[in-house]
């Protein structure tokens, strides 16, 4: 049974940085694209970066250039280093996996939820203005 836990969440002033972690467990890694969503209450779950097998990355308008997605195959984890953080970034994270990447190209990446198989519980993220 695949099973996501996000990591790293918390309070940060605006401008600062929090880098949050996602280990998979039940799965073959590697062999999985991975995301990054965010859903703000009553809102619809936005696509933060995704990541292929081979590491190519792509990420969403709000956060290109602040947000930077990163695999461990090893450790079967990913990572989203977020700097330059805005008011704005406040909510909850999600990590989530695909494993239908494994039949595309290695660079390919998912960018909508419905594309991913399995997520995370959720890590908050709260930026003080």
């Amino acid at each position: 049974q695949a099973q996501l836990v996000e990591s790293g969440g918390g309070l940060v002033q605006a401008g600062g940085s929090l880098r949050l972690s996602c280990a998979a467990s039940g799965v073959t890694f590697s062999r999985y694209g991975m995301g990054w969503f965010r859903q703000a209450p009553g809102k619809e779950r936005e696509f933060v970066a995704a990541i292929s097998r081979s590491g190519t990355t792509d990420y969403g308008d709000s956060v290109k250039g602040r947000f930077t997605m990163s695999r461990d195959n090893a450790k079967s984890t990913v990572y989203l280093q977020m700097s330059s953080l805005q008011f704005e970034d406040t909510t909850i994270y999600y990590c989530a996996a695909d494993p239908d990447a494994y039949y595309f190209s290695e660079v390919y990446t998912a960018y909508r939820p419905d594309q991913y198989d399995y997520w995370g519980q959720g890590t908050q993220v709260t930026v003080a203005p």
